[in-house]
């Protein structure tokens, strides 16, 4: 007699639900343990570029997700006065990588995601750790309270803390400062119209991007010493940082209140890992390669980790080297983006800004070229159910 492959899927994360999602559609009893009393994703908006919608498109909500796309018009980089350094549009961008780039509410693509499942697949409130990876002779178990689960395969979708990350690999030093501090709101603006733009200053960035469903969503960044927070609330600490920068910063600002104000400091896993799996156990996501979020990829990525995973199966020393070099190359990637993005001396920052508009004139926008090498990605199989196989 056989049974169905078992997975357990350690995080209800974006990748984790799309990893669930991709494993279920390929025949696997899927089981997602979700340490928070319910899937409310942390965040506030997600960017998902042409590779990521691929990927969406193996699990049949592509299209979906592609109706949101809010992007209209030119958009680009900007300066703190507001001067124009660089002008792209969605159309040039659809163009170049043949698809849209698309922003929506992380909680949107979560609830998506978790409907692909079958009823009482997602466990929340439930802290998981893991007990034994596993071995090509036992299976990998999980501890949950006084509970012990069994499975063929455990994905540790944990985020950058990632627990199972520091089961798997002991010796790895894990996540480090990224030498900035994110803050993001999504809220709307009564009567502002724009265009999606960054803005880049010294050791300091802001974006402000419509949404389809009528938000703003505006994040920024500075350099600042880690763990550090505002005297009195982060709202306002924005009204320092970026008071007097140019339309519609101020009118954001003038609409969030202190509560609508998330600050994150930013981490990444400097060194990358010699593998992302260990037995039968498989990290994805912020859990396999966090990196700074100047390119907008770390959930595309983990989209796209779930999706080749599922195509891989229990054979994940294939996984690996499907994604390890792929992802370590767009950390890296990010890396750079984030020192250009966040330089502070006044030399540096004139340099820079003479570069970025000079590359611009001369070809595509820099925003679109850093996405060469990554938007264009298309996933290993196409969409429909194929099953991983009976134990």
């Amino acid at each position: 007699m056989t049974r169905t492959a078992r997975a357990i899927v350690i995080g209800g994360g974006i990748g984790g639900l799309a990893a669930a999602a991709a494993l279920h559609e390929r025949g696997w009893a899927v089981t997602v343990l979700e340490r928070a009393p319910a899937l409310a994703p942390v965040g506030t908006a997600i960017s998902l570029a042409p590779n990521a919608l691929r990927a969406l498109d193996v699990l049949g909500v592509g299209d979906e997700i592609r109706d949101l796309a809010a992007w209209q018009g030119d958009g680009g980089l900007r300066t703190p006065g507001g001067r124009w350094l660089s002008h792209s549009s969605a159309e040039a961008a659809a163009a170049r990588f043949g698809g849209p780039l698309v922003l929506l509410p992380r909680a949107t693509l979560v609830d998506r995601l978790a409907a692909l499942l079958p009823p009482g697949a997602v466990r929340t409130a439930a802290k998981a750790a893991l007990a034994d990876p596993g071995d090509r002779a036992r299976p990998a178990r999980v501890s949950v309270g006084t509970d012990e689960l069994e499975a063929e395969l455990v994905v540790g979708a944990d985020g950058v803390s990632s627990r199972v990350r520091a089961a798997l690999f002991p010796t790895h030093p894990g996540p480090v400062y990224a030498g900035f501090t994110t803050w993001r709101v999504l809220i709307p603006v009564p009567g502002a119209e724009f265009a999606s733009h960054e803005t880049w200053g010294r050791g300091r960035i802001w974006g402000t991007h419509p949404l389809k469903d009528g938000r703003v969503y505006a994040y920024a960044a500075a350099r600042v010493p880690a763990g550090e927070r505002a005297p009195d609330d982060e709202k306002a600490e924005l009204l320092r940082r970026y008071g007097d920068w140019h339309d519609p910063v101020p009118a954001v600002l003038a609409a969030a209140r202190p509560e609508d104000v998330l600050r994150h400091d930013v981490h990444h896993l400097a060194r990358p890992l010699p593998a992302y799996h260990s037995g039968r156990t498989v990290l994805l996501g912020d859990a396999a390669h966090a990196m700074p979020p100047t390119l907008g990829q770390g959930g595309n990525q983990a989209v796209e980790d779930a999706i080749v995973l599922a195509h891989h199966g229990a054979d994940l020393p294939a996984y690996t080297a499907d994604r390890l070099p792929r992802t370590t190359a767009i950390a890296r990637k990010a890396v750079r983006v984030a020192r250009l993005g966040m330089a502070g001396g006044r030399a540096a920052v004139a340099v820079r800004n003479t570069a970025v508009a000079a590359l611009s004139t001369a070809g595509p926008a820099l925003f679109l070229r850093g996405f060469d090498g990554i938007a264009d990605w298309r996933p290993p199989y196409a969409s429909g159910r194929q099953h991983a196989g009976q134990r």
